[in-house]
């Protein structure tokens, strides 16, 4: 793997006004750009995206679900479910955020590993957004994956304390994208769907419970599916003070399973795609720290 992996970002990540006390914590992903530039990262590191073109979403979701949330006409229960208030600022950020994510997989094919400063949008359908999830970035990098050279398999291995239920519908009968999920077991969706690996952790699960089933999962997966290439999802709503998690992983939890998920991969030359997943402390400054494990795991720091 690439010793200066690629960091895409865009500024307009963070740039989405919401209402007073809104549950996503917007702001994060800027802070981790800042927090890398203190590290000493420099600027040519870091790749602008461009956003997704509808086109490319009608390839893979429902034509009517993507025109009318372009537009601003989806229902609004439909928009309630997915969590945000529609504008257009939203979709300029929805549609860059996915482009940063399939830019991320191109990059990861190329040079071996890249990192996208959000995505893990895991809960969205083709026919429907939840979660605070338009548009299902992780199967959209999955196809980017598979279109490329020697690329004939893309296992997704999804670590955010939810489950990737859009992820895992999607997949459902696509036999060259493998699908494992480490998730707390009674958290949303409430209604899991069916992974090709599954995972679900009881509440309170310690660093040391946690990270033996992730070894346990990694070597399943690995023998069984034999991937050509990794998309991983380094969600940290497992840790111990994450608002929405219910799960007792420490940061240095966070920073051991980011450790044995890239070790894996590296060990066996895969390519892999990183996004950052979901983490919902109202403190920034803190849920950016937790965040800044997966750079750090990459190498990120002198």
């Amino acid at each position: 793997m690439t010793v200066n992996p690629p960091l895409v970002f865009h500024p307009i990540y963070s740039q989405l006004p919401l209402p007073p006390r809104h549950r996503f914590p917007i702001e994060k992903y800027q802070g981790i750009r800042d927090q890398l530039e203190k590290l000493g990262v420099p600027d040519s590191q870091f790749v602008r995206p461009n956003p997704i073109l509808p086109a490319q979403l009608n390839t893979h979701f429902c034509s009517s679900y993507v025109s009318s949330l372009l537009q601003g006409t989806l229902d609004p229960k439909a928009m309630r479910r997915i969590g945000f208030p529609w504008s257009e600022q939203l979709i300029k950020r929805s549609l860059t955020a996915v482009g940063g994510t399939c830019l991320t997989a191109q990059l990861a094919v190329k040079q071996g590993l890249a990192l996208n400063l959000t995505g893990g949008y895991h809960h969205a359908f083709d026919n429907y957004g939840s979660g605070f999830c338009l548009f299902n970035d992780l199967y959209l990098a999955a196809h980017e994956m598979l279109a490329e050279p020697g690329v004939e398999r893309v296992l997704i291995i999804d670590c955010d304390v939810h489950q990737g239920d859009g992820t895992a519908y999607l997949c459902r009968d696509n036999p060259a994208i493998a699908t494992l999920s480490l998730h707390g077991e009674k958290n949303f969706p409430h209604r899991k769907q069916v992974s090709d690996m599954d995972f679900p952790l009881p509440k309170d699960t310690d660093d040391e419970q946690y990270l033996n089933t992730l070894d346990e999962a990694l070597h399943l997966a690995f023998r069984h599916y034999a991937p050509d290439a990794v998309i991983y999802d380094a969600g940290v709503d497992i840790h111990q003070d994450d608002d929405l998690g219910l799960l007792a992983v420490t940061t240095k939890g966070v920073r051991a399973r980011d450790d044995m998920v890239l070790a894996a991969c590296r060990g066996k030359r895969l390519s892999t795609a990183c996004v950052i997943g979901g983490g919902y402390q109202r403190d920034i400054d803190a849920l950016v720290q937790v965040h800044m494990q997966l750079f750090l795991a990459a190498g990120l720091a002198i």
